[in-house]
């Protein structure tokens, strides 16, 4: 059991890690590297922002899914917990390696872009969004807590839906890919008005690299205490997801004996057509 334990938050580390070197990444291209000309576009800007999560999220799936389900996110373990079963022993665990995994991420993206992290911010006063998110409206919390509650209820509700074997399950080992999408959707939907973390380890974990680092601007340490945000909005956003699907979805979907003959029914209507 330790053994396969081990094995399982080694994945969620890497998966994370993979997840967040992409992300930290494309926000350090699109900020560090513009010319200061107004309504500037680098590198793709938001739309190249979006694509790289997105794609991130997919391929950190596929690096962990095997092993440990992937879940690379603490509002997916935890609602795992609470409507699938997952075992709440794992669920402090998964999220301390998930937080792991990304704060190392953000560590490497940061020695790896220094050079242009020196030129562009050298006392490090402005530029810690690269690794975490902050509100467009830092005196109205409320609205940033609510966007994350939203943004990760869809995240959370969507995930069940593409992987609910019981509703119209995706073949050929597409799923990452559909979840990918679904974050990218989200970003370019809902990413305004708090940087849509949807994730607390994609946020704390790069946030305690920016105290580390000596980011003045940090949401922990400088006063603003903006932190518990994209912990507590993602962490409720994801049970109230997972909670809207499987009460307004799953529950009416066929199982058991009526799922096999639902089935059969579809493979004959496929073999007649």
């Amino acid at each position: 059991m330790n053994r396969r334990l081990a094995g399982e938050l080694a994945a969620e580390f890497l998966g994370t890690l993979v997840l967040m070197l992409f992300g930290n990444g494309v926000v350090a291209m699109v900020v560090l590297f513009g010319s200061g000309t107004p309504g500037e576009v680098v590198h793709g800007g938001w739309t190249n922002i979006t694509l790289a999560w997105g794609l991130g999220v997919t391929l950190g799936i596929y690096v962990a899914g095997r092993i440990s389900g992937a879940h690379l996110n603490p509002a997916v373990t935890l609602a795992l917990a609470a409507f699938r079963s997952f075992p709440w022993r794992k669920v402090l665990p998964y999220s301390a390696a998930q937080t792991a995994g990304a704060f190392v991420a953000a560590s490497l993206v940061f020695w790896n872009y220094l050079p242009a992290f020196r030129r562009a911010d050298p006392l490090l006063e402005r530029t810690a969004g690269i690794f975490t998110t902050f509100p467009a409206f830092p005196g109205w919390p409320s609205a940033g807590l609510l966007d994350q509650v939203l943004g990760t209820a869809l995240l959370l509700a969507l995930i069940f839906a593409i992987t609910d074997e019981r509703n119209q399950p995706v073949g050929g080992n597409l799923a990452p890919v559909l979840i990918g999408l679904v974050v990218v959707a989200i970003g370019m939907s809902f990413g305004g008005l708090h940087g849509y973390a949807i994730n607390p380890a994609r946020d704390f974990g790069p946030r305690l690299f920016t105290v580390l680092a000596g980011f003045r601007n940090n949401g922990l340490t400088d006063g603003t205490l903006v932190f518990w945000i994209p912990i507590a909005g993602p962490l409720a956003g994801g049970l109230i997801g997972a909670l809207v699907y499987d009460q307004g979805i799953r529950r009416f979907l066929p199982q058991g004996r009526e799922y096999a003959v639902e089935e059969e029914r579809k493979r004959r209507e496929a073999v007649r057509s």
